[in-house]
């Protein structure tokens, strides 16, 4: 006698979740007020940078006046018979922009240890009389935030590094101060001050990604602290741009 028939299950996925799906359940685990902090945040810093550089209120900007000073700095230099001191001055700059770098991989290596103990960090957080709500994906999407932050601010170091270094090459390279006022002179002048700027300017967009990288750390403790503590650095910020005793020096 026959057996009866038996119903065929369903066939059971074995695919593994989608990167979107991934990404949904990664903004769920955030509050609105979360949400809407990160997109104060990265408003900021771009509202910043195009203050600053920008063609309409960068102009003013202590960066920009230094800028000006950088280009006066090479001209000076190639009227000078012996241009070691300024190749000197540019080697301050390289050990400046070094130390900085240096700092870049350490806080990388710092928020690579936060990833390997979220666990723990997070029973600590929770043991704080604080009224701090989070959860783990909370945790290491916040801190891998941290770490693209810092591995920019590498990134920008390093490429000022290799600037500066060529910029000390070129300002090596300027012809005899007999040649002043010649095209051939112009030129030289042109090329080095270009990338002392451009080294400068690398630079301070390294030293904006670790400052703001302090506001971010407000985001820890919840979106209105981000809000706060994000603003408040932004104003620094300005301060120092525009109302400081540097910036009304320069412009004096």
């Amino acid at each position: 006698m026959d057996s009866p028939a038996r119903p065929i299950a369903p066939p059971v996925s074995l695919a593994a979740p989608t990167s979107e799906s991934a990404i949904v359940s990664s903004l769920q685990s955030f509050s609105t007020i979360d949400l809407i902090a990160g997109v104060w945040f990265a408003g900021i810093w771009l509202f910043f940078s195009l203050v600053v550089e920008g063609a309409r209120f960068g102009s003013h900007s202590l960066s920009s006046n230094m800028n000006r000073q950088r280009a006066e700095w090479i001209r000076r230099a190639a009227a000078r018979d012996l241009r070691m001191i300024d190749t000197s001055i540019i080697s301050g700059l390289q050990n400046g922009t070094a130390f900085f770098a240096s700092t870049s991989l350490l806080a990388l290596g710092g928020c690579f240890a936060l990833l390997n103990s979220t666990d723990r960090v997070i029973e600590v957080v929770r043991d704080l009389p604080l009224p701090i709500n989070v959860s783990q994906q909370n945790w290491e999407v916040k801190v891998m935030g941290l770490l693209l932050m810092y591995a920019y601010a590498f990134f920008k170091f390093g490429w000022a590094y290799r600037l500066f270094n060529y910029c000390s090459i070129l300002v090596g390279a300027l012809p005899p101060k007999e040649l002043v006022g010649s095209e051939e002179m112009q030129q030289a002048i042109d090329r080095a001050a270009t990338f002392n700027i451009l080294a400068g300017r690398h630079f301070n967009r390294g030293l904006r990604a670790f400052f703001l990288s302090i506001g971010y750390l407000g985001w820890f403790a919840g979106g209105t602290s981000l809000i706060v503590t994000s603003t408040l650095v932004l104003v620094v910020l300005l301060r120092r741009q525009y109302f400081s005793r540097a910036a009304k020096a320069l412009r004096s």
